[in-house]
């Protein structure tokens, strides 16, 4: 693994609207809910958090997002409100001084504000963590493997609603991706970022 001062912990969309009674809700998220905060206590200064945040109203959307959701307008920011799209509160209290990005799509790298942050730091490698495997997760390491992060993916810190594309996803990361992607636990990952 790299070295461990030039590392964050990017944990993807650990939020209420996923981890509680709505249409989109991630049952798995439960289950790695500690794993995640663990890694997040451990270093709240080194954490950035994402969330995913979706429109007001459908016609704020662009393009097929628009048509996306006109299919979910229960789960619009008018309809949810704004609390749930917040993350969730054992994480909430990290933060600060752990960051919260906001983004509007599957990637968060899609506007730079990001990357840009990260850079600015001397970041070289990413512990990532959050939902959904073959989502948001997905777009966030594909993105960061372009731009040339190497990346921990916390096996036991990451979910999604389906086993089938969960078990594809590691397997493609850790096939296909070997030279960039390292998969490891939460235990491994925190006796390597504590040094």
């Amino acid at each position: 693994m790299k070295d461990p001062h030039h590392c964050r912990h990017l944990c993807v969309d650990m939020q209420r609207m996923f981890a509680e009674d709505t249409p989109w809700n991630i049952p798995w998220m439960q289950r790695v809910r500690q794993p995640v905060a663990m890694i997040a206590a451990a270093f709240p200064a080194g954490t950035i958090f994402t969330r995913f945040v979706p429109p007001t109203t459908p016609a704020e959307a662009q393009g097929s997002w628009r048509d996306y959701y006109e299919k979910w307008p229960m789960m619009t920011r008018g309809e949810l409100g704004d609390e749930m799209v917040d993350i969730l509160p054992e994480l909430r209290a990290l933060a600060p001084p752990a960051i919260v990005f906001d983004k509007m799509v599957y990637s968060p790298w899609f506007d730079n504000r990001l990357h840009h942050f990260l850079r600015g730091q001397g970041v070289t490698t990413l512990i990532i963590s959050g939902g959904e495997t073959d989502v948001c997760v997905l777009a966030a390491i594909l993105g960061a493997v372009d731009l040339g992060y190497a990346i921990i993916l916390v096996k036991d810190a990451i979910c999604s609603a389906s086993d089938e594309t969960h078990d594809a996803s590691l397997a493609l990361f850790g096939r296909r991706f070997s030279n960039q992607i390292r998969l490891a636990d939460t235990d491994e990952v925190l006796r390597w970022w504590k040094g």
